[in-house]
């Protein structure tokens, strides 16, 4: 009997982490993952601690190395102190990463090493395939230094770099939409009328596993592949709730309280295309923001989100 395929995870605490070993391992492939403390189980290795650089004898063997780590960036505001952690906790693991990825040369797993869709900054009225040039923002600056941390890996290394949408989730972009509109205080946030790249749970698991067995490398859009704006989200989000969608939130005022977090995270208008995942055969299962909305937030977790509003 043929080994077991082996892939390794670092990042697996998080929402697309948990999410990704459990798909996996439903699948027979035997994971490894990366934890930032002692290790507890079988299948972990600890890193990132007082223990010394990640040997690459931990990567021998695997067919991939999934690198998905990074802090928050919806925990705001964004401080001088919490932007340095934005940019930090991603390169640090990532360089860890491609270190000793390099270190195995020709054996070498591939690296598939998350970026995101802020990469691209805000674009207004263009269509954002892979080939599309950096933005000029936050965002887009720790995007291109994340990035090239992962190119470090080497030629000798397939390296795919996933340029991930907002995911479509109660833990993730629907976190504080939820909220408001449970309250009833939804609505379009400044016109409401700019492109938001999203992508459902699901799609986005599927599409990094699709990376891995399409031997895909470069850059990589994971975005669900219909255009979407804001009001789409919002709007899709309230009828699920049966809520209205009327409280606009004019951008001067985002702005106010969020300062240029308010223009990455609300206000840019990115239409994110994932050329490279459809030229190479990957299908969705939810290609629109409606059917993202409809599955992460399936009835019975609709009726308990109500009811807790009603509790409040």
């Amino acid at each position: 009997m043929a080994d077991a395929r082996h892939i390794v995870v670092a990042g697996a605490s998080g929402l697309i982490g948990r999410a990704l070993v459990a798909s996996l391992r439903a699948d027979g492939v035997r994971v490894t993952r990366l934890v930032r403390r002692r290790a507890q189980a079988a299948d972990e290795v600890e890193w990132l601690t007082d223990t010394g650089p990640l040997h690459p004898d931990r990567l021998a063997g695997a067919e991939a190395v999934v690198g998905l780590n990074g802090a928050s960036i919806g925990r705001l505001p964004w401080t001088r102190a919490y932007r340095s952690t934005l940019l930090w906790s991603r390169i640090l693991p990532t360089r860890e990463l491609a270190k000793a990825v390099r270190a195995l040369g020709a054996d070498a797993p591939a690296f598939v090493s998350a970026s995101a869709v802020g990469y691209y900054g805000t674009a207004p009225g263009r269509a954002l395939s892979e080939d599309a040039a950096r933005g000029e923002t936050f965002l887009a600056d720790v995007c291109g230094e994340w990035e090239a941390a992962a190119l470090a890996a080497g030629a000798q290394t397939r390296v795919a770099l996933v340029r991930t949408a907002p995911v479509i989730h109660p833990d993730g972009v629907l976190t504080p939409l939820l909220l408001l509109t449970r309250l009833g205080l939804s609505g379009p946030l400044g016109r409401g009328s700019q492109a938001w790249g999203w992508i459902s749970l699901t799609d986005e698991v599927r599409a990094i596993r699709h990376v891995i067995d399409a031997e895909i490398d470069g850059p990589v859009n994971l975005s669900g592949p219909a255009r979407a704006t804001a009001n789409d989200l919002g709007f899709a989000l309230a009828v699920r709730m049966n809520r209205p969608y009327l409280v606009r939130a004019p951008a001067w005022a985002l702005r106010a309280v969020l300062g240029d977090a308010a223009e990455a995270l609300l206000l840019a208008d990115t239409h994110v295309v994932p050329a490279v995942l459809t030229a190479s055969g990957f299908r969705f299962r939810h290609p629109t923001v409606e059917a993202a909305v409809a599955a992460a937030l399936p009835p019975r977790q609709t009726v308990r989100l109500l009811a807790s509003s009603r509790s409040d």
